[in-house]
């Protein structure tokens, strides 16, 4: 093997901006004190390791500080990713979480990367204990197992210095038949080749980023009659004027978005401060046709794409991800959101007030079927209404289009005060054009 050197081997360290795994290439290579800059400054670079005369890599180690986030990634022979450690830096600076861990292990030297069959399983664990893990013996196609972190698990590694990443983790001591002890030394860097500036230029599309949480996209061009929308099944789906269906009111100041379907415990998964009032509940809507196989012929309908709680005439110009109290976005992975669960296609609008009332109502209604307790909504994807007595508190149930998690949106006007709260009911679509919002109107086409 190329590399070795009497009784170990040595492994070449290169740093650089961006790590493309697709063509398993570094972007925009820099010197050691470059990357030791970036580190300092909480930037994102990259370190590779690699044994010398091998083009595959070792291990990548990808490193962003201002996004909370260090990433292992262990490569075999083949260039074939087999480990994978997301690590956090949450509250304590002097440690890492170890957040999530994912392996393969690949039955044969010709099966790809990330095969559908490849043996694999994922490993996660919180800040509080909490944990999962989960194999899939056969891959994507086999069954799934799910268990819980054993007590003997690592969840906090300590926080090393720049220069001593090599001593605390490197893949190559992972890797089997490599000889011992590892010797490391900078790879050799072209003339000219080093980049030590920061003009602000992204990384191409195949290079890694530090992972990003679920975005909220043009929310607004929901309610905005004209938007031209796809949900990928529909090329065009044009939005109406959205639907009042009444209104909510919150003595408390409290609002409260939540999955009514299950027992109240602590409380609602999120709750957002808003002045005292009654507010009113609008459904986003979009019409659209299509070539219908059952009845021969082309089809026309109008569905609900979001509900909302309106608290003001002025619109949103910026939206943020609602929390519940334990919820700490520095956890999420990409594309992933906290939001309220539901078992029962169900979510909630509510005066947190008045939580474990209304949500006492709400069952009695729904579950038991008790008539004076609740007030049935038709025609809409808003399906219930109850009342606390006490404090005049309301919560308003809505339906969405399956189970699991929701996140709740917040809109913000220009000066930072809550405009809306918003839950998409199945999730959010593409916005093709802002359109004309007097070119559609809800009398032509509801």
């Amino acid at each position: 093997m190329g590399g070795v050197r009497g009784p170990g081997a040595v492994v070449e360290v290169a740093c650089a901006r961006a790590w493309d795994p697709e063509a398993r290439a570094l972007w925009r290579p820099l010197t050691v004190e470059a990357a030791r800059e970036r580190d300092a400054a909480g930037l994102p670079y990259v370190v590779v390791y690699r044994i010398a005369g091998r083009d595959v890599p070792l291990e990548v180690r990808l490193v962003s500080w201002r996004d909370h986030y260090v990433g292992v990634w262990v490569y075999d022979e083949q260039g074939r990713r087999t480990d994978e450690s997301d690590l956090r830096l949450l509250d304590d600076p002097s440690r890492l979480l170890v957040r999530r861990v994912r392996t393969w292990r690949y039955t044969g030297p010709d099966m790809a990367e990330f095969d559908e069959a490849c043996p694999r399983s994922e490993m996660e664990l919180f800040p509080d204990g909490r944990g999962s893990v989960t194999r899939q013996p056969q891959g994507d196609r086999g069954p799934t197992y799910g268990t819980v972190p054993g007590a003997d698990v690592e969840r906090w590694h300590a926080r090393p210095g720049f220069d001593a990443w090599s001593e605390w983790s490197v893949g190559a001591a992972r890797h089997e038949g490599l000889p011992q002890p590892l010797t490391f030394r900078a790879a050799a860097l072209a003339p000219g080749v080093a980049d030590t500036s920061d003009d602000g230029s992204e990384a191409p599309a195949t290079c890694w980023r530090p992972p990003r949480p679920a975005q909220p996209g043009s929310l607004g061009a929901l309610f905005r009659p004209g938007a031209v929308v796809t949900d990928g099944y529909h090329p065009e789906m044009t939005v109406v004027e959205p639907r009042r269906i009444g209104t909510l009111r919150l003595p408390s100041g409290l609002l409260a978005v939540s999955g009514p379907d299950f027992p109240p415990g602590d409380g609602p998964a999120v709750t957002v401060p808003v002045p005292p009032g009654e507010y009113v509940l609008d459904e986003a809507r979009v019409h659209f046709g299509y070539d219908c196989e059952w009845s021969r012929g082309w089809v026309t309908r109008t569905d609900t794409t979001a509900v909302r709680v309106r608290i003001g005439e002025t619109p949103a110009v910026s939206w943020e991800l609602g929390l519940g109290p334990d919820d700490d976005p520095r956890l999420l992975g990409e594309d992933e959101v906290f939001g309220f669960g539901t078992d029962g296609a169900t979510g909630c609008f509510a005066d947190a007030g008045a939580w474990r009332e209304l949500h006492r109502r709400f069952e009695r209604h729904l579950v038991e079927g008790e008539p004076d307790v609740g007030e049935d909504i038709s025609d809409s994807m808003y399906l219930l209404r109850t009342r606390d007595e006490a404090s005049g508190g309301e919560l308003v149930a809505f339906a969405t289009t399956g189970d699991g998690t929701y996140p709740v949106w917040v809109g913000r006007s220009a000066d930072g005060a809550v405009a809306e709260v918003v839950v998409l009911v199945d999730g959010m679509p593409k916005v093709l054009r802002e359109g004309d919002s007097a070119a559609v109107g809800a009398s032509a086409l509801a």
